[in-house]
C-alpha cells in the first residue's frame, strides 16, 4: 500500500532550527547528506535488516555497531564509541549520522554535543518509539549506574529523515512501546485528540498510512509544546506525564518492560493518584485505562517490591526540595505538575494500586 505523502516540517530551535522530512528510500536521503570523514552510529539489528541499504563502499569503513540496549545507554560504554572516532579520523567538520531507535539516538546526539564542543548530527529514527517522538525535542539522556536518564543536556540535530517502511520489521514489542509512548500526547492534548487516537489504535497496527498519520499528528502536539519551552522548564514538562512512575518500572524490572509500555502503566498510575487526590473523576480514569489496558497486556509489574518503587520514585529528576515532582490530571488535554510528599497516604496509594490494579 502506498504511504500518504507529507514532506516535512521545521522545528525552531534558539540551538539551531531543524528540518525533519518524510522520505520513502532512506538510503537516497543519506547519498546526498553524507560527506567524506562524516561516521554512522547504527543499532546492530537495524543494519543486520537493511545491510544492502546502510554498508555503502562510500562509507564502509566509517559505521559503527552498537547492540542497542540501556546497558550500553551508559557514561561509561560511550568511552570505546568516542575513542573509535578519534582514532579514525572524525573531526570537528564532520557529521554523525544516527541509525536506529531512541538508545542510538541519544547516544549519538549526547556524543555530538561534547565532541570537540560540539558537532553536527542527523537521525534516522527506525522505530515507532523514535519516530512518533523522541526524534525531536533536543534532549539528549543517558543512565549512569542503574538509573535512568540521569545525564543529558539539550542539542538539536541537523536534519531528520523519516521513513516509515522501517516499522515493517518492528517486533510486537517495539511496536506497541510506541504506540503507548505516542498514547501520552494525545492524552495530554485534548479530549478530541484522545478519542481519535483511541479509535485509531487498532487500525494503526494493520495500516501504514494511519499510523503514518498518528506520527504526524504526535509530532505536531510535541511541536507546539517545545518550541514554546524549549529546555523542559514549564509547559512542556507535562509530557513527563506518566514517566515518573515509568522510569521507575523500567529500572526496577532491569528493562524488562520496554519504554512506552512501562509508560502506559506509568499514566495509569498517575491517573489513580489523580483520582485519590480528588483531581481525577473513576469515570474518566476508567474511560483511559481500557485503552492503557490494552497497551501493557501481557506484562506484570507484580515483582516490583513497593519500597524499592518508592526509592526510585525519590530519586527521579524532576522531584524538587525532597517532594515528588509528579504529573497528575484531571482528564485528556487537562495534564499539570504538582509537587507531593511521599507521606503515609501516598505509601497507602500505592499498595493499594499493587493489590488491586495490576
Amino acid at each position: 500500500m502506498e504511504v500518504i505523502q507529507l514532506s516535512s516540517m521545521i522545528i525552531k530551535s534558539s540551538i539551531k532550527d531543524y528540518k525533519l522530512s518524510f522520505v520513502q528510500n532512506f538510503d537516497k536521503s543519506l547519498y546526498k547528506a553524507y560527506n567524506d570523514g562524516d561516521f554512522f552510529i547504527v543499532d546492530e539489528k537495524v543494519f543486520n535488516l537493511y545491510k544492502d541499504k546502510i554498508n555503502s563502499n562510500k562509507w564502509k569503513k566509517n559505521v559503527i555497531l552498537i547492540k542497542a540496549s540501556e546497558n550500553q545507554k551508559s557514561f561509561l560504554e560511550l568511552a570505546p564509541v568516542i575513542d573509535k572516532l578519534i582514532n579514525n579520523g572524525f573531526r570537528k567538520n564532520n557529521t554523525l549520522f544516527s541509525i536506529g531507535g531512541g538508545i542510538i539516538q541519544d547516544i549519538t546526539a549526547f556524543i555530538s554535543s561534547i565532541m570537540y564542543r560540539g558537532v553536527d548530527w542527523v537521525h534516522i529514527p527506525t522505530t515507532l518509539l523514535a519516530q512518533g517522538d523522541s526524534c525531536i525535542g533536543s534532549k539528549t539522556s543517558i543512565n549512569f549506574g542503574k538509573f535512568k536518564n540521569q545525564l543529558g543536556n539539550f542539542y538539536s540535530p541537523k536534519e531528520i529523515f523519516i521513513d516509515v517502511n522501517f516499522l515493517k520489521t518492528l517486533d510486537d514489542a517495539d511496536f506497541i512501546s510506541g504506540l503507548g509512548e505516542m498514547a501520552h500526547y494525545f492524552l495530554v492534548s485534548s479530549q478530541e485528540d484522545f478519542l481519535y487516537f483511541k479509535s485509531e489504535y487498532h487500525n494503526a497496527k494493520n495500516d501504514l498510512n494511519v499510523l503514518k498519520l498518528l506520527i504526524i499528528r504526535s509530532l505536531e502536539i510535541k511541536k507546539s509544546y517545545i518550541e514554546i519551552d524549549e529546555f523542559d522548564q514549564n509547559e512542556r514538562q507535562v509530557f513527563n506525564y506518566g514517566h515518573s512512575f515509568g522510569h521507575a518500572i523500567e529500572s526496577l524490572t532491569n528493562y524488562r518492560i520496554p519504554h512506552g509500555i512501562a509508560v502506559s502503566i506509568g499514566m495509569d498510575m498517575s491517573n489513580f493518584m489523580s483520582v485519590k487526590y480528588g483531581y481525577m473523576t473513576d469515570k474518566d480514569r476508567q474511560e483511559i485505562r481500557i485503552l492503557l489496558k490494552e497497551i501493557w497486556n501481557g506484562y506484570s509489574i507484580d515483582d516490583i517490591q513497593l519500597k524499592n518503587m518508592e526509592i526510585a520514585l525519590l530519586k527521579d529528576k524532576k522531584n524538587k526540595n525532597g517532594k515528588l515532582g509528579l504529573i497528575l490530571s484531571k482528564g485528556p488535554g487537562k495534564t499539570f505538575k504538582e509537587f507531593k510528599d511521599l507521606d503515609s497516604n501516598f505509601s497507602i496509594w500505592l499498595k493499594e494500586y499493587f493489590l488491586n490494579e495490576i
